[in-house]
C-alpha cells in the first residue's frame, strides 16, 4: 500500500486536524474540492463532484490537509450525492462551529441526471 493510500485509509474524522483562528475580523474562506469521489449505493458505479466549501471561521479553522484526507475517504464508500454532503456538512459543522457554512456538491452528470445539493447554515429547511 502507498503512503497515500494508507493516510486516506486510516483516516478517521474525530482525528481532522484543526487550527486556532487568530484573526478577530470576520471573514469568508472558501475551498473548492474538484476530485470528489464515492461510489453508488446502488450500482458501485462512481460518482464524481466538485465540492464548493465556504465558511465564516469563528475560533477554529481546518487545515488543507486533513480536509483533502477527509474528503478523499469517500472514494470507495457506497454512499449517495444526500447523504455524502449531509455527512461533510454535520462534521464540518460540529468540528469547527463556523459562524456560517455552506457546502455545495455539485456531481458530474451520469445516466442524463445532473444532480447539485447544497447546505447554507443561513437557509435551513426544516
Amino acid at each position: 500500500m502507498r503512503y497515500g493510500e494508507e493516510e486516506i485509509e486510516k483516516f478517521d474524522i474525530e482525528n481532522l486536524e484543526v487550527w486556532p483562528n487568530k484573526q478577530e475580523r470576520d471573514y469568508l474562506i472558501k475551498i473548492t474540492l474538484p476530485e470528489f469521489c464515492c461510489r453508488c449505493p446502488r450500482s458501485g458505479y462512481p460518482d464524481f463532484a466538485t465540492i464548493y466549501l465556504e465558511y465564516i471561521p469563528d475560533k477554529l479553522v481546518v487545515e488543507l490537509k486533513a480536509i483533502k484526507l477527509y474528503i478523499n475517504s469517500f472514494m470507495n464508500r457506497y454512499i449517495s450525492h444526500e447523504d455524502s454532503i449531509n455527512e461533510i456538512y454535520g462534521a464540518l459543522q460540529s468540528k469547527l462551529k463556523p459562524k456560517f457554512m455552506k457546502i455545495t456538491g455539485d456531481f458530474n452528470p451520469r445516466g442524463n441526471v445532473h444532480t447539485v445539493i447544497e447546505i447554507n447554515s443561513d437557509q435551513i429547511y426544516r
